[in-house]
C-alpha cells in the first residue's frame, strides 16, 4: 500500500465519525515528518460552526502541535476536494501538499469549480493529489445523502 493511502485511511477513519454523529462524513489528518499531528471530521452540527469544516479543525490542532501558525513541510489529508474556506485556510497556512480523495463539484475549490490552491496572485501554492481512494472516500458520502433523501421523502 502507497503512503498516501495509508494516510487516507486515516481520514476515512474520521469520516466515519463524522457519519456515525450525522455530520457530513469528511475526515482529514495532517502528517508532519511521517507523523499525523492532528485529525479532526466534520462538526458543524454539534458545534453550530459554520466554519467547524475537518479540515480548518485538523489545521488548528497541527498549528498548536507545532506552536506555530505556518505549517511548512505538512501534508492535508482530507476525503473530498476543500472548499474556498478550507483552501483559504490551507493557503495561508503554508500547507505543502493536500491529498483528497473525492471531487466536489459542487463547492470544490481545488480544481473543480475554482482552483485557490495553484493560483500565482496569492504568495503560496500547494501541491496537490487528487482522487487518492477515490471511491471509499465517496461511499460515506454516498451513503449520508441517500439517507437524508429517504428520510424526507
Amino acid at each position: 500500500m502507497k503512503i498516501d493511502e495509508i494516510y487516507m485511511h486515516e481520514a476515512l477513519k474520521e469520516a466515519k465519525k463524522a457519519f456515525e454523529e450525522d455530520e457530513v462524513p469528511v475526515g482529514a489528518v495532517i502528517v508532519h515528518e511521517r507523523k499525523i499531528i492532528a485529525r479532526a471530521h466534520n462538526q458543524i452540527r454539534r458545534l453550530h460552526d459554520p466554519t467547524a469544516h475537518a479540515e480548518m479543525l485538523a489545521i488548528t490542532q497541527a498549528a498548536d502541535y507545532i506552536r506555530n501558525e505556518r505549517l511548512i513541510n505538512t501534508s492535508l489529508y482530507v476525503t473530498i476536494e476543500p472548499c474556498t474556506m478550507c483552501t483559504g485556510a490551507m493557503v495561508l497556512a503554508r500547507i505543502s501538499r493536500l491529498i483528497y480523495g473525492a471531487s466536489e463539484p459542487k463547492t470544490g475549490a481545488c480544481g473543480s469549480v475554482v482552483d485557490i490552491a495553484s493560483l500565482k496572485k496569492l504568495n503560496h501554492r500547494i501541491k496537490v493529489t487528487k482522487h487518492v481512494l477515490s471511491d471509499k472516500c465517496g461511499f460515506f458520502l454516498k451513503e449520508f445523502f441517500k439517507s437524508k433523501r429517504f428520510h424526507t421523502s
